[in-house]
């Protein structure tokens, strides 16, 4: 589906159905010659080259995506954490609920487990967009992207007695509980507890496991 400058999805082309944005017409398909990564804007979502300049990233790293698919969960610091699956029980109720617009979504095949360490008095859940420096700690622009998924879809937020919050700043397509299919209200803290399941875009649950501390 098109996608407008603000990072909504649209189902009308020319203006988007969320905020009324002019979404600008789709580019020739290319692909960064610093990485090959298929364009998706001005800015490679990797390294930052300019496909309207043709200049490289001056302090161009490399790729981060295939280091987080491959990282060992012996690697993630004790503590809180979030297990972040592809659900196939959450996806049905989403195929469920669009009802005649389902056909246009498909499980993928294959989706490897990742864990996240729960660090700082917040963690964003969301795509990172190098070029609108928006870089969540819970990224799920890893392939396969889950294309319901916000920038910044939602936000988990620390509590001084150790417990955590949960709230979405106004997604495209909203965040549930549990299993629930009502979505949490725009800017509304939810508590959570161990164990809670937060599930976001087509397929995507993220479990919190909050009672782990350090050996």
């Amino acid at each position: 589906m098109p996608v407008c400058p603000s990072g909504h999805l649209s189902a009308d082309a020319a203006y988007c159905d969320v905020c009324g944005d002019v979404i600008p017409r789709a580019e020739p398909a290319a692909a960064c010659p610093e990485c090959g990564t298929p364009r998706s804007g001005r800015f490679c979502e990797v390294d930052g080259h300019d496909f309207g300049t043709g200049a490289a990233h001056s302090a161009r790293q490399p790729p981060m995506v295939p280091a987080q698919r491959t990282s060992s969960p012996r690697m993630t610091p004790p503590g809180p954490s979030a297990v972040i699956t592809a659900d196939r029980e959450y996806f049905g109720t989403v195929l469920a609920q669009l009802g005649p617009d389902a056909p246009d979504l498909s499980f993928p095949p294959y989706c490897p487990e990742r864990r996240v360490p729960l660090l700082g008095d917040q963690v964003r859940i969301g795509r990172r967009s190098t070029s609108r420096a928006i870089l969540p700690e819970i990224d799920l622009s890893a392939p396969p992207e889950d294309p319901a998924v916000s920038h910044l879809h939602a936000v988990l937020l620390a509590q001084p007695d150790g417990a955590w919050h949960l709230v979405d700043p106004g997604s495209t397509n909203g965040t549930t509980v549990n299993g629930g299919t009502e979505p949490i209200e725009v800017n509304t803290p939810v508590p959570l507890t161990d164990g809670d399941r937060v599930h976001v875009g087509a397929w995507t649950t993220i479990t919190l496991l909050l009672q782990e501390a350090p050996p």
